[in-house]
């Protein structure tokens, strides 16, 4: 590999740390630099997962103060690690053209859930008017969904999850960040270690992405803290609609 193609990766991969922790959808940004120094797309893909891995740890990190409790936490870990399971299988067993078709109106109806967040409340019940055992099971079903994309796809992640949790969970914006950054990174391990086992990864792509995600994402994830909860959706609204179209127009294009 030559020096400038190791540093445009470098560089990839302290952009979509950063990203990742803030808004999701980093993953946009290292998946076309690997294609950009020649790997093919199911590699590129797959390496991708695995080297985005280290930045939601380090977002974790970064966000760890508006975790909520271990038992909340640990309810949601099995159904995030089914889903990766299940979306990775799909990956690595059926052609991606179909998927690559639906992935963008995925990642723009999300963004327009977490947009119109608040009349889709009225609609459906606020979560702290809704039953216990039902908002339990919409919390699962949104993770599962989540789960399911992010093993299979990736990109805009964050802004899925985001979306999701907020619809389901009576929290800031801040904490529903801090379990998105959580569920992501339980997504990347699963994801790591599938793909390590059966998916064709490239380890000289992932070795120079996967350290500068680790700064990034714990610079990121700091920079969550200190936005306010209206700047921090504005954030993530536009940049899910930027992915979104992206998406689109690389997929019909």
């Amino acid at each position: 590999m030559e020096i400038a193609d190791a540093a445009l990766l470098v560089t990839a991969g302290l952009a979509a740390g950063t990203v990742n922790a803030v808004a999701g959808g980093g993953s946009l940004i290292t998946f076309p630099a690997m294609i950009a120094v020649g790997l093919p797309p199911i590699p590129a893909n797959v390496s991708n997962s695995v080297a985005v891995f280290p930045g939601y740890v380090a977002s974790v990190a970064g966000s760890r103060q508006d975790l909520p409790s271990r038992r909340t936490l640990a309810a949601l870990a099995p159904t995030t690690v089914l889903g990766t399971v299940a979306g990775a299988a799909l990956l690595l067993a059926t052609p991606a053209r179909a998927f690559e078709l639906v992935v963008p109106f995925l990642v723009l109806g999300a963004t327009a859930v977490l947009a119109f967040q608040d009349p889709l409340r009225r609609l459906v019940g606020h979560p702290r008017d809704l039953p216990p055992r039902r908002r339990a099971v919409s919390l699962q079903a949104m993770v599962a969904l989540g789960a399911v994309y992010g093993g299979y796809f990736g990109a805009a992640l964050g802004v899925m999850l985001v979306a999701g949790l907020a619809l389901v969970l009576d929290a800031t914006l801040a904490r529903v960040s801090a379990i998105k950054n959580l569920l992501s990174a339980v997504v990347g391990l699963t994801t790591l270690v599938v793909f390590a086992l059966f998916g064709p990864v490239n380890w000289a792509a992932v070795a120079l992405v996967a350290p500068a995600t680790l700064v990034g994402g714990y610079a990121g994830a700091r920079l969550v803290r200190r936005l306010p909860s209206l700047v921090l959706k504005t954030v993530i609204v536009t940049f899910g609609t930027v992915i979104g179209l992206y998406l689109l127009w690389r997929a019909v294009g």
